[in-house]
């Protein structure tokens, strides 16, 4: 799967906030999104690609910092940008040490804030990789028997064809036959990658 194009979600209840950064990340040539909630951004269909999110922390609604958490608790793992009129020390160092990439006070410069964007999508650009890169190695492994899946364990945790044959009750012959599907399911070039597959996944230690 080839990487899409990144994007920028903008929640801001200040329409002229909003359409100042929309204009801003326009000129750089980046894809761009702007709600005016908290909710109006939880209730959208986000595309999957890299992104980061930049936050206002005073909202109608919910507060920026309370999206912060609301999506850390959720498993959403979006860089953010905080923007506010009103910073304040301790306020700033929750949202830094809850993950934030940049605290910006208004006003700020547009520089700025494309810095502290390329420095978060770069991040988020990693992280999309890796979570795309063990989905498709869940969806391989999903192809696999549940016979394949106990072959892949064993060969994975160091077991010979003939040692897994005795634990499985089967010839060394069927394990081979086995073995070579799992390669290929898995399109393991390699034992050690096999291996390291495994391990990607959780399942190369016998209990």
């Amino acid at each position: 799967m080839s990487e899409p194009d990144p994007i920028v979600f903008v929640v801001d209840d200040d329409a002229s906030v909003r359409e100042s950064v929309q204009r801003l990340i326009s000129s750089v040539k980046l894809r761009v999104q702007t709600f005016g909630s908290t909710r109006d951004f939880l209730a959208s269909k986000r595309p999957d690609a890299p992104a980061c999110l930049v936050l206002d922390v005073r909202l109608p609604d919910a507060s920026g910092l309370e999206l912060q958490r609301d999506l850390a608790e959720a498993g959403v793992q979006i860089p953010i940008i905080f923007i506010t009129g009103h910073a304040d020390v301790p306020m700033t160092v929750q949202a830094m040490k809850a993950g934030a990439v940049e605290f910006l006070t208004k006003p700020f410069r547009g520089q700025e804030l494309l810095d502290a964007i390329q420095q978060a999508i770069a991040k988020d650009r990693v992280a999309w990789n890796q979570r795309t890169q063990m989905a498709e190695l869940r969806s391989r492994y999903d192809t696999l028997t549940a016979r394949e899946k106990e072959v892949m364990k064993l060969v994975a945790a160091g077991l010979l064809n003939k040692q897994i044959g005795a634990d499985l009750g089967a010839s060394e012959l069927t394990i081979k036959t086995h073995r070579g599907r799992v390669m290929e399911k898995m399109r393991a070039e390699s034992l050690a990658d096999l291996v390291r597959m495994a391990e990607k996944l959780g399942i190369s230690s016998i209990e």
